[in-house]
């Protein structure tokens, strides 16, 4: 019989919230903790495995959580205007664990210290299943985007670079 996977603080609250959901183990690399490795080491299409990116608002210290495809990158002005302001920065990985709870590859839109607006990327909804970061590296939870846009009052908008839409028709 094979051991589950120990449930991480937003597994937890999924529970919690009756949301269906399945944990789902990778092996990590520390040296590719890139949502393409994600993919391959689960066997799906990267179109799938939805990575998650924390965005300070400027001026000010308010901050946004984009959630999109693994192999697409944040257009911030997109997201400004989606969050409503005149600029967003990526923070620094030295500032995610304090601010959110999480580390770099295993950032979660469930669970973190503090709630802030959630955005997913307008494909999400298309999926019957997506994965995200359980909150911790190697474990990802497997669940209907729909559900989990609910569950973080998240906005769905285009916020990916114009490349990244291109790549995206040919999925």
């Amino acid at each position: 019989m094979t051991k589950s996977p120990a449930k991480t603080n937003a597994a937890r609250l999924l529970d919690r919230a009756g949301i269906a959901y399945e944990l789902i183990p990778y092996e990590v690399d520390e040296n590719d903790l890139a949502a393409t490795h994600v993919a391959e080491s689960l066997g799906e299409d990267i179109s799938r495995v939805f990575k998650t990116i924390v965005l300070r608002i400027e001026p000010g210290n308010g901050h946004i959580v984009c959630v999109l495809p693994g192999d697409c990158e944040v257009d911030l002005k997109k997201a400004a205007k989606v969050a409503s302001a005149k600029k967003v920065e990526p923070v620094k990985v030295s500032e995610l664990l304090g601010l959110t709870g999480y580390i770099r590859g295993g950032c979660s839109p469930v669970g973190m210290k503090k709630p802030f607006p959630v955005i997913f990327h307008s494909t999400a909804p298309e999926y019957d299943f997506i994965y995200v970061s359980a909150g911790q590296r190697g474990l990802q939870i497997k669940v209907d985007p729909k559900n989990l846009i609910a569950y973080t009052k998240a906005a769905v908008a285009d916020i990916t670079s114009e490349s990244c839409q291109d790549d995206q028709q040919h999925w």
